[in-house]
């Protein structure tokens, strides 16, 4: 066994269990907000080591493609978690209580004394 494939393992596994991490947050946790964390933070990093795992055992040209899939996974990802943050909070579906800061709220009062 190379040095190679026991870093390509140990990314493989840590990769596993942040998925398996994110998914239990993704149950446990009480709030959109929370479950959006769970479902976007260690998901995305979880996915980048399983595939750098994966692309190190690989040839050149084949890897490269992996790196694509990385590169729209770290696109994708933020932009859905504010677009359903967003529509969540504009839906009054968070808990307003738990938030420290409230920068979405303060910027739509705002708009609201401008109109």
């Amino acid at each position: 066994m190379s040095l190679l494939d026991v870093f390509s393992a140990v990314c493989l596994i840590v990769g596993a269990l942040s998925c398996l991490l994110g998914a239990i947050g993704l149950l446990s946790f009480p709030d959109v907000l929370g479950r959006l964390q769970a479902a976007t933070k260690p998901q995305t990093l979880g996915l980048l080591l399983i595939l750098v795992g994966t692309a190190v055992q690989l040839d050149f040209v084949y890897a490269t493609g992996l790196v694509l899939v990385g590169l729209f996974q770290m696109l994708t990802s933020p932009v859905m978690a504010q677009l359903v943050g967003r529509a969540a909070y504009r839906g009054d579906s968070i808990r307003r209580d738990v938030l420290v800061v409230d920068e979405l709220g303060e910027r739509i009062e705002r708009e609201r004394r401008v109109r």
